[in-house]
């Protein structure tokens, strides 16, 4: 199979195929977690490491597991990369992990991981299947932080708050209060205001999709109108 061009693993990854936007994969943590932006990013990144790492490794190991065992395999690496990552949450961001709760471990069970490891890193090399997790999971932390930071600000009327519990004591006043003594909108932080937000990104993506490809057809270069030719021999009567 020849390897994509890394501007086309660019677009997919970050725009034309978002797994948050597009694929729509990966759901149950997107919209689980991202009440806030603290949440977002700090299983975004989460996510997007173990992406990266389970390409690699599948893609290192594509050539020696059997046809008949490879999900099991994909799914001990991926298991095997979500506990480090679980490990290193415990050890350094301990308040942010226990707040993720179940949705870290989650992380081995997420579609989209699991999606490229089987259909991407197992039929490339380490280092294109790489390139691919970072832009696929730069494109799911990316939908996720909007959709944390847009819940907060509209639940809130300020975004990023806590950010010390993913950067330390450096960042402790990092709250931007965009609206001051704001009431709040409880229904942003709820379940139902995951979906709403979704959506609203999902439809402005669509029309943004439909514009540029409007223009696109708008400034391609009319066909040249080909001139007819009449007839005119033979005998008019």
């Amino acid at each position: 199979m020849s390897n994509p061009s890394y501007r086309e693993l660019s677009i997919n990854g970050l725009w034309k195929n978002n797994p948050a936007l597009v694929q729509l994969l990966g759901l149950c943590p997107l919209l689980g977690v991202s009440n806030s932006a603290v949440n977002a990013l700090g299983l975004g990144l989460a996510t997007a490491l173990v992406l990266i790492c389970s390409n690699v490794g599948v893609s290192l190991v594509r050539g020696v597991v059997n046809t008949a065992v490879r999900l099991p395999a994909f799914v001990m690496i991926i298991a095997a990369l979500t506990t480090c990552i679980e490990l290193l949450m415990q050890a350094y961001t301990y308040e942010l992990y226990q707040i993720l709760g179940i949705f870290i471990p989650l992380i081995t069970t997420n579609c989209v991981i699991l999606g490229r490891a089987d259909g991407f890193a197992a039929k490339h090399n380490p280092l294109i299947a790489g390139f691919d997790g970072l832009l696929m999971g730069l494109g799911f932390a990316l939908v996720l932080v909007a959709l944390g930071g847009l819940r907060e600000l509209v639940g809130t009327g300020a975004v990023f708050a806590n950010m010390q519990l993913l950067f330390g004591p450096i960042a402790a006043d990092w709250q931007l209060t965009l609206v001051s003594d704001y009431k709040g909108f409880l229904l942003a932080i709820l379940p139902p205001g995951a979906f709403i937000v979704l959506g609203l990104l999902i439809a402005l993506k669509n029309r943004i999709d439909e514009h540029l490809t409007k223009r696109a057809r708008a400034t391609q270069p009319s066909a040249p109108v080909q001139s007819r030719r009449v007839r005119v021999t033979g005998v008019i009567e």
